[in-house]
């Protein structure tokens, strides 16, 4: 008999849409970020180096087409798919031209098994005409539109250097919904100055915001950034995994029970990665999770609105 499901987890939310298994396919457009351009600033997030989460295929020379076909090779072996999302993961992918958006989006879609799109973005880098442009997809297509939020908290999102604030994020809410694109907001738990109640503040005012989804990560340290610099001078001292799989816990049972759990951990790469060295052990934190959650009879939604 299968276990009974404790999250709303994003595989199954795709199954139950297609039939059958969809992976995402990362995607470097190429763009950068108002954070690090010189707009906002040019030091970016705390957090952040100088890839932006990217895989650095742009540099590299590959078109979004020799992306998604190289992507491809690995997820039909391993998962042995026929349908994907193309996920435009690397800064900010709405920090452009409507134009160019629309360039990058048709090339993406225009490939064989593409269902859909992702987009990763900053909520003050979009606007009416670009959601008209995103929208007009929704159609043929299922969109997700990936604002990086982080934290509720403004003396939060000022320490780490976001550039917006959480007002930026409800406005962009307002502006999305109602289109047909499905909102996820990112998180980041155990983000400096932040104790275990302002980080249940984040969750139980997300749950009421009209989100779809949620990508929860942990705060880990990689080389090169401001982080590390703190890291170093002991100015920041990350969550223990104990810790960190508690607080996911207790941050899902205040989400209702629909919300899609896109992530509930991060996934660094091993070479970057300072601290906590945990963070390296994706599966383990997954399956700690998992057990956690048994343990305490805890699920999603289990304490939603209380």
């Amino acid at each position: 008999m299968e276990k009974k499901k404790r999250y709303s987890d994003y595989n199954t939310y795709l199954r139950q849409l297609y039939g059958q298994r969809v992976q995402k396919i990362s995607i470097d457009a190429g763009l950068s970020c108002p954070n690090r351009d010189g707009l906002l600033s040019k030091k970016g997030c705390i957090y952040c180096n100088s890839k932006g989460s990217g895989s650095g295929m742009f540099v590299k020379g590959l078109s979004i087409k020799e992306q998604i076909k190289t992507g491809k090779i690995g997820m039909i072996k391993k998962y042995k798919a026929k349908k994907f999302l193309a996920y435009f993961q690397s800064y900010s992918n709405t920090y452009t031209t409507c134009e160019h958006m629309k360039l990058m989006f048709d090339e993406a879609l225009s490939c064989e098994g593409m269902v859909g799109m992702a987009i990763g973005t900053r909520p003050d880098c979009i606007d009416a005409q670009k959601l008209d442009l995103i929208e007009s997809y929704t159609k043929k297509y299922l969109v997700w539109l990936e604002y990086g939020l982080q934290s509720v908290h403004d003396a939060t999102l000022k320490t780490i250097n976001r550039g917006h604030t959480f007002k930026d994020f409800s406005s962009a809410v307002r502006l999305t919904r109602g289109r047909g694109i499905n909102i996820c907001a990112h998180v980041i738990l155990g983000l400096p100055g932040e104790d275990k109640n302002m980080m249940l503040e984040t969750a139980k005012i997300l749950a009421g915001s009209g989100i779809n989804g949620v990508k929860i990560h942990l705060l880990y340290v990689i080389k090169g950034t401001i982080l590390d610099k703190m890291w170093k001078n002991n100015d920041y001292i990350p969550m223990e995994q104990e810790e960190y799989v508690d607080m996911v816990c207790d941050f899902l049972e205040v989400l209702p029970k629909e919300m899609i759990i896109q992530r509930i951990t991060g996934d660094p790469h091993s070479d970057e990665l300072r601290a906590p060295l945990w963070a390296d052990r994706y599966r383990e934190t997954f399956n700690y999770i998992q057990h956690t959650l048994e343990n305490r009879d805890s699920f999603q939604g289990k304490r939603y609105r209380e």
